[in-house]
């Protein structure tokens, strides 16, 4: 666990900066953090006999929780100090082994298919009507509790929580009306449904365990009138996993005092998968390497850079390495791959957009991909018999955009042997889904750890290197690399980011607005997403927006998969669906699928833009985004365009004190002291 505190955000925030509407409302932004932002993919399932390991595990540490939760609350510490916020992850399972697709680049995932629908029956209407939810309800229902959502909603109402957008005070009237008189704020269903929305909601704000004083406060908000008992039950039934840390600790030092118990709870989702991806890189990082070719130290001299040097020699001696820099720094893992490959080894790079995969293509590596399509098999070389990625050296750029889901099922992916380089800018934003996996692995030391000493050049380069040191100071920009334009409202705010876009940028710098990206804070707001998009599209591309709210020509932020943005831009619509142009590549996106997937992308939010870089970028920062801004943020949106960066200012002295004061929003994760006990066991 990391040791950053945080709080669990407002009631409401994780659907929907604006608030929540009534139960059942669509968000209107899809799967989204509290700061509108993506959150993490679907599980895609756990791995065999691991729910009987979580079932092992349960029963054992329910017997002594009683115990356990009065030893942690008995005053020894103080209940704010273990406020934390967690977000989700899941273990998954290895894929089954695919066969090899064709030598020849595979196409950009076309729009996703959508899941099994199940079809909403005529008695889970009823219910949801006896309980004054609304009709529209019925399918996200059917959809997040099977066929049988009827007898399920009868038995326990509040399980209408597990349906998106659902809140508890929604809930509670829903039950109020199904169980008149009998329905009370101690219900043991209301209490283990609490119990595991909370957790959920805490997943959306990064986090993958939540500490049990913050989960019993929480509670206790709620008029729960025994959080004890409600956390014992929904352990004993298995709703929640604990977790005791600080036993380790205390172990390796023989002093209990020095390492007090906390009790972590977590749904078994992203614990699993936490400990899964532990596991994985423990079994990388301290394999044995192969001696697969003799000429690392022969490549390693003739590397173009001493950083890239370094690199080649730390990935011929490990399986596992970190590799840390901005963005010319990825001519380092550029070497890399093309010096294995040069080796006769199987040889990827995978980025984490398009984008990503572009620039790494325009570095001369031979086999780049992205991380969604390798793991897909859409893109790259394939699987052997075992169902292990056919590789021996794999070099994923972005590594900050990792969750722990999607980092655990790329590692299970990897067969004994395999090196794998997780490279990245630790200054950027942490993944839009659960975890801090690239942040806990540098700090665990569990591997060797690459500094690049390659700097960005220019203005733009200097500006954000003082940034991720904590640094705002104002660049030389001779050539207008970086202006400030400040405003005073949020109107003012979107009239001069119109501007800018329309008039300014291409005049001034040459860019024009298609290769101009807004960035903003939020999605709501009197300048959020939202707001920008709608007066962008107003001046650049007016129209009636026919389908669906788009017409041809529309710039589109395209969202494949919770966490994934794709820039693209309306062609056509159809009976099949939106027509949409991303990159060169048709994607169709089924009609009922457009609200959840497609926006309009003029302006995109930061978590959107992370991984993906245009000639030029706008930065939009109204006064009410003031208290949201870290380090972290303006890093990652002030380092989005390549040769022009505009800065629409109206947050006076927050925007320099969030560089100096505020690194990152706190997460809370296993990972990192997961990785420290497989250090200790293993010597």
């Amino acid at each position: 666990m990391t040791n950053d505190r945080g709080h669990l955000p407002a009631d409401g925030a994780a659907a929907d900066p604006e608030g929540a509407g009534a139960p059942g409302s669509p968000e209107p932004d899809g799967a989204t953090s509290p700061a509108g932002e993506p959150a993490a993919q679907d599980a895609p399932g756990e791995q065999p006999g691991a729910q009987e390991a979580a079932a092992g595990k349960r029963s054992a540490v329910a017997e002594a929780l009683a115990a356990a939760v009065k030893a942690v609350e008995s005053g020894e510490r103080d209940a704010a100090s273990f406020f934390n916020e967690p977000k989700p992850a899941s273990r998954p399972r290895r894929p089954a082994p695919a066969p090899r697709p064709p030598a020849h680049p595979a196409p950009a995932p076309a729009a996703s298919p959508a899941r099994a629908a199940i079809p909403p029956s005529a008695g889970l209407v009823e219910v949801l009507a006896a309980g004054g939810a609304p009709e529209q309800l019925a399918a996200p229902a059917a959809q997040a509790l099977g066929e049988h959502a009827a007898e399920a909603l009868r038995e326990d109402p509040w399980r209408l929580l597990a349906v998106p957008g659902v809140r508890p005070e929604q809930a509670d009237g829903f039950a109020r009306a199904l169980l008149g008189p009998e329905c009370g704020p101690g219900d043991e269903r209301r209490a283990q449904a609490l119990v595991v929305w909370l957790l959920e909601r805490a997943a959306l704000a990064g986090h993958t365990v939540l500490e049990a004083p913050a989960l019993r406060a929480e509670l206790a908000r709620r008029a729960v009138p025994d959080p004890d008992e409600a956390l014992q039950a929904a352990i004993a039934e298995g709703a929640v996993l604990v977790f005791q840390e600080g036993q380790d600790e205390a172990a390796a030092t023989d002093d209990d005092a020095e390492a007090p118990v906390v009790l972590l709870l977590g749904l078994d989702r992203y614990a699993m998968a936490e400990e899964s991806l532990a596991d994985g890189l423990a079994r990388l990082a301290n394999a044995a390497p192969p001696e697969d070719a003799p000429g690392w130290e022969q490549a390693a001299a003739a590397a173009p850079s001493p950083s890239a040097a370094e690199l080649i020699r730390a990935a011929a001696a490990c399986g596992l390495v970190t590799h840390s820099g901005g963005e010319a720094a990825r001519a380092e893992p550029a070497a890399l791959v093309t010096a294995a490959a040069g080796l006769g080894l199987r040889a990827c790079a995978a980025a984490h957009t398009e984008d990503g995969r572009r620039r790494l293509a325009e570095l001369g590596v031979p086999e780049a991909v992205t991380v969604a399509g390798l793991l897909s098999g859409q893109e790259g070389p394939g699987r052997d018999e075992d169902g292990s990625l056919a590789l021996d050296v794999l070099v994923v750029l972005d590594a900050p955009q990792l969750d722990v889901e999607g980092a655990a099922l790329l590692v299970e992916s990897l067969a004994d042997g395999t090196r794998l380089v997780l490279s990245g800018d630790p200054g950027v934003l942490w993944s839009a889904g659960p975890g801090r996996v690239f942040a806990d692995l540098t700090a665990s030391r569990a591997c060797p750890s690459v500094v690049s000493r390659t700097p960005d050049p220019g203005p733009l380069g200097e500006l954000v290197s003082g940034i991720g040191i904590g640094e705002l100071t104002a660049v030389d920009a001779p050539g207008k690399e970086v202006v400030i334009v400040p405003v005073r409202e949020p109107a003012e705010a979107v009239h001069r980011t119109v501007q800018l876009v329309a008039d300014s940028v291409p005049r001034a710098i040459g860019v024009p607005a298609t290769d101009t990206q807004v960035i903003t804070p939020g999605h709501g707001g009197p300048a959020g997403t939202r707001a920008l998009n709608a007066a962008l599209k107003e001046r650049l591309n007016p129209g009636p927006g026919r389908f669906g709210g788009f017409d041809p020509g529309d710039r589109v932020a395209y969202v494949p998969a919770p966490g994934r943005m794709v820039p693209g831009t309306v062609a056509s619509a159809d009976a099949e669906g939106l027509r949409l142009d991303c990159g060169g590549t048709p994607v169709v996106v089924p009609p009922d699928r457009v609200a959840e997937q497609v926006r309009h992308g003029w302006a995109v939010t930061a978590h959107q833009a992370a991984g993906t870089r245009w000639p030029a970028a706008v930065v939009v920062l109204p006064g009410d985004a003031a208290a949201t801004l870290t380090r972290a943020w303006v890093y990652t949106a002030f380092s989005r365009g390549e040769r022009h960066l505009s800065v629409v200012h109206g947050v006076d002295q927050a925007l320099p004190r969030a560089v100096a004061e505020v690194p990152a929003t706190a997460r809370t994760t296993r990972l990192l002291p997961l990785l420290q006990a497989q250090a200790r066991t293993a010597g």
